[in-house]
């Protein structure tokens, strides 16, 4: 079994380029000096993620992705990350994207907040947008 994994939960939707966008993550994951044990996507519905978000974090909001580290070893990652698609969909046309570059920001930013990267603070927020836009730039062949 890869290291990381494509699920769906209450929504029909399919990752294109999974190979691809596999190696993009795990070279994101060893360029930032960590060690990949496993990594599993959740794509799902708004209101699946809203669901997530009220159980677990006990915020009462719609959002693109919930983040779980189940990491035990500070550069080891094991965690879920649970992306509504919805949400992308609704992202990209109000930030005048493609789909596929929206859930591309969004996938690389789950996987950023896994090897440190936090996005509260108005600083840490540029930090973390300009990291996004590296490693973005580095999947410039997938489509």
């Amino acid at each position: 079994m890869p290291a990381i994994s494509f699920f769906e939960e209450d929504i029909n939707f399919k990752l294109k380029n999974k190979t691809l966008v596999r190696q993009w993550i795990t070279d994101t994951i060893i360029a930032e000096g960590f060690k990949l044990k496993e990594l599993n996507y959740i794509f799902c519905s708004d209101a699946y993620l809203l669901q997530i978000n009220q159980q677990y974090l006990d915020h009462d909001t719609y959002t693109d992705i919930v983040t779980f580290d189940n990491s035990e070893e500070e550069s080891k990652i094991i965690s879920d990350i649970f992306i509504s698609i919805e949400r992308i969909r609704e992202n990209a046309l109000k930030f005048h994207v493609s789909e596929t570059d929206e859930l591309h920001r969004v996938i690389i930013h789950g996987a950023l907040h896994l090897l440190g990267y936090k996005d509260k603070l108005p600083a840490d927020k540029q930090k973390m947008t300009q990291k996004e836009d590296f490693y973005l730039s580095k999947r410039a062949f997938i489509s």
